[in-house]
Formats: structure tokens, sequence, C-alpha cells
């Protein structure tokens, strides 16, 4: 161990200087009142509670709270040591010699160890193993458990995006061998082995989500919920009846008439806050009209992104191109370098008579329980008639969505996902070609690919963004997805809720430093 900390250079980044920027899952509260529950209200249900091979957004807007890696993706944008307690960096870039926080224990009891941090990891990035998240962790060579605190991780290329690749959206730590078993997998849906400030009390499909305090939290003091109910509600119009008579304490809303309805309503509080996701139109290149990036680029042309805005939530958003806003200044290439930003139904119908389509039949696919596709679905079959194209909808269930997903049979879909404040975790396991990526899209585009491993690769700020700005470029034009629009997290909350703060992810980080005023 000397040896090894005498090769590496001294960069420590240890949590007190990291967590006075921004505390871990939102705001402490000096004045917090311990206890009691919480019921929120979700339109989305979660698939499963599988941290590991589970990608729906849905599923880890909740298993943030029972599950944790090794760092915090905080809303400056920065990778803050969670399990983690600091690390340092070799000078070449290559080895990450990382701290572990002391005295964490997870949900079973027992006490976190390197072993259990190196197990973890080391599943995740076997692509045996089916996790969506293994393509973020191509680069890492090998990872070992040097003594009980610190572990030790050796990469093939410089990542300078890895600490944020070492959160809470895929994996997170478990006991070393939980996998062994035979039945894991559908474990995790009666029963938490995480670390998270809360565990897994009870999932009922198609009714609720119960979480409980971990007693045994690393944190003194948090959380301070007791309990957390989540109630999954069938529409939009029922969260609202909840809402006004108190049944849900909780809960965000995506729909502009609804959240007119509950701006001035006696004891609720409506507040936004902004996001890091992206709604999307992804385009996969399987099915054989959308393989003619012809085709691709002539519904890129006819859809007016601000008109399906203004139809799926209001002003309660913005317009994005290949940037989701929060990473814009950041990571965005100019809107006016990018192509096929503009509606031009003329253009459209020339791209696809040349590609041999005078009347073009597609399939729409969205999903049940995100409120925004119903109206965007009905506006882009208006826009996309323009120029010739028939447009036909279909709704179906998340878990079928994930399966199509998964299997890279997306077709012609929305999407709707959150990213991390970084633009490899934004870009390369969906777009670049297999098997480094996952290239959900069918894509395949070498020159894009290319693009990518660069900005993987490159440490300095300037040069990543360049690279990024060209890749973005190839993406507007060739047009794998559309980038629709980016909506505010609106969240409504009974006035009694105190201390929520909406992470910009979409994923609910903040229940645990929500509290109840009584």
């Amino acid at each position: 161990m000397q040896a090894l900390a005498a090769a590496v250079a001294l960069t420590m980044a240890s949590l007190p200087a990291r967590a006075a920027t921004a505390d871990l899952y939102g705001p402490k509260a000096a004045d917090a009142v311990k206890g009691g529950t919480l019921t929120f209200g979700s339109l989305v249900e979660p698939p499963g509670l599988d941290p590991y091979h589970q990608a729906a957004d849905g599923r880890i807007r909740f298993t943030v709270l029972m599950y944790q890696g090794l760092f915090y993706e905080s809303e400056t944008g920065e990778a803050m040591p969670l399990l983690a307690s600091g690390y340092e960096v070799s000078p070449d870039g290559l080895v990450y010699t990382i701290k572990l926080r002391e005295g964490v224990k997870f949900h079973t009891g027992q006490t976190m160890t390197a072993k259990d941090v190196a197990y973890s990891y080391n599943y995740l990035r076997d692509p045996k193993n089916g996790s969506p998240g293994a393509g973020d962790l191509t680069l890492i060579s090998s990872i070992d458990a040097v003594d009980d605190g610190t572990v030790r991780i050796t990469l093939s290329k410089p990542n300078g995006a890895l600490p944020m690749t070492l959160g809470n959206k895929y994996g997170g730590v478990v006991p070393a061998g939980y996998f062994d078993a035979a039945d894991a997998k559908q474990a995790f849906n009666t029963k938490s082995v995480g670390t998270g400030p809360y565990k897994l009390a009870e999932f009922k499909p198609n009714s609720h989500l119960a979480l409980v305090k971990n007693d045994a939290y690393w944190e003194e003091g948090a959380p301070y919920l007791d309990r957390i109910n989540i109630l999954f509600i069938p529409n939009s119009a029922s969260m609202i009846v909840a809402l006004r008579n108190k049944r849900v304490d909780l809960a965000l809303l995506t729909r502009p008439q609804d959240i007119q309805q509950v701006v001035k309503a006696p004891g609720l509080v409506m507040e936004r806050w902004p996001s890091l996701n992206q709604k999307a139109l992804d385009l996969g290149s399987e099915l054989s009209p959308l393989g003619d990036p012809r085709v691709r680029e002539a519904i890129a042309l006819s859809i007016d992104k601000d008109e399906i805005m203004r139809a799926s939530v209001g002003g309660y958003g913005k317009v994005i191109g290949t940037m989701v806003p929060a990473m814009q200044d950041a990571w965005g290439a100019p809107l006016d370098q990018l192509a096929n930003q503009k509606v031009d139904i003329e253009k459209a119908k020339k791209l696809l008579a040349e590609a041999g389509h005078s009347n073009l039949n597609l399939t729409l696919t969205t999903i049940n329980g995100y409120d925004w596709m119903d109206p965007a679905a009905v506006t882009m079959k208006q826009q996309l008639a323009r120029a010739g194209i028939n447009l036909n909808i279909q709704r179906v269930d998340l878990g079928v969505w994930i399966k199509n997903f998964q299997s890279k049979q997306m077709g012609f879909t929305f999407n709707d996902w959150a990213t991390q404040p970084d633009p490899h975790l934004l870009f390369y396991r969906h777009f670049h070609k297999a098997p480094e990526g996952a290239d959900f899209r069918n894509w395949n585009n070498a020159e894009a690919s290319a693009l990518l491993d660069q900005g993987l690769g490159e440490t300095d700020q300037a040069k990543r963004k360049a690279i990024y700005v060209d890749f973005q470029k190839i993406l507007a034009q060739s047009v794998p997805t559309v980038m629709l629009f980016s909506a505010d997290h609106v969240s409504v909350r009974n006035e009694n809720v105190m201390n929520y703060q909406q992470h910009p992810t979409g994923w609910f980080f903040g229940l645990a430093r929500a509290f109840i005023k009584k």
C-alpha cells in the first residue's frame, strides 16, 4: 500500500471539501422534525426494483433511496463522495485509489468493506451479467480491494467521467456474493440489501411501494421521515383529487392543465425545479423505413418542437437541440450549428420522394403513465401529415417498452429519460456502436462512435467540448433521435411538507431530506 501511495499524485478529494458546495440528497435542515409518514403520489410505477438489470427511469427514481454508489451526482455537476470518503488519481490518470466511508452497514446488518465494493462493480461491468450499465465501465481493467477501507480501480485509458459513472443510476454496492443465489434478481422486489437511507418494506405492483427508515444509516440524524408510502396513481385526474383531499402529501405533475388546477389551491404549494431530463423521439434503424437517413431527416424537418412542447407541458419547459438545458453552456453545440432544427415541409417531402415514399405509414409508441406523450403524439401526427406521413399511435405499458428497449427493437417511439451531468454518460451507452456501447437505436455510426471514444479519453475541458460538439452535429444530421424539449420538474406538496428539493435528474433523492411539520 505504501508503494502504491508513493506512485499516485496527492490529489485527494475529501468529503468535507466537496460537501461545502452542496449537501448530499439536498439541504440539511437544522429544524427538522423527526418521524412521521409521508405519502408520495407517482403516476409511473417501476417495473421492478433491480438496480443492476432494470434500466427504467421509473425504477431509478426510487431505488436511489435504497442503493448507493461511491459517488453522488450533485446538482452542481460535481461527483461528490458518497460511499467513498475521498480518492487519489495517479499522474497518468489510470489508477484511482478510493478510500471508503467508515461505519457503513448494509440493510442486512453487515458492515460494508472494499470486498463488497469490488464485487459489486466487477459484477456490474461484466457484460455477461446483462446490466445496461456495463457499457459505462468498459475502460476499467480491474477493481481490487486493497484493504477493508480501500479500493483500487485501474483503467486501460483515462476516463474523466469515472467518478460520475460510479454513482447511483446502476449498481449500487451490495454484499459480496449476493448474485450467487438463484433468485437474487427477483429478490430485489421483496428485500433491499443496499446502504441507503431507506429500506424496502413492501412492493405491491399496481398498488404501492413502502420504504422505512434505515435505523443503521451511516449519516447521523438522517433521514428525517420514518416511512414513505409511494402510491401508484392511475392518472392525473386521480392525482389532483388525492392532493386536494390530502391522501397524497407530495407529487410531481407534468400536464399544464393539472398544474393550473392546483397552483392556487388552499393548503398546497407548487414549486418549479430545473431539469436534466429530455423528452425525445427515437428512430430505431432496425425498422426498415427508419434505416434510411433520408427518412429520418424528413421526419425531423416535419417536427415543430415548440408546438409539441406547448401541447405537452405548456410553458413549463424549454425546447432543446442536442443537449439538455442544464448542460448546454458547458457541453452543448450552438443551435445555429445544428442541422434539421427548423421545420421545412418541402424539403421533407423531397427527401421522402428520393427515398421512394410518397405516402409513408408509421406507428408511434407511447408509454402509459407518461401523460405528456398523449398530447405530443396527437400534435406530431398532425405535423407529420403535412409531409405525407400517416402516423398511427399505440400505447404500451412501461414493462413492454423496456423489453423492446433492451432488445434493441425500439422502432418509432417517444422516450423520457434523465442524464447525469456529463456528456459521456449522456451519449456513450446510448449511441456508441456495439459492443463498446449499447447502440439501442441500431444507428451503427462509426464516425460518431470514434468521436465518443475521443471524448471519453480526453481530460482537457475545452478539448472535450469541441469533440462533443462535433458529435452533436452528426447526431443532428443523421437523426437517430430527435431531442424535443426538457420539461421543468413541477412538484406539488402539502404545506406541512418541508425541505423537499427535487433533484434535476428527476430522481427522488430529496425524500431523504424532507420532513413533516407538526
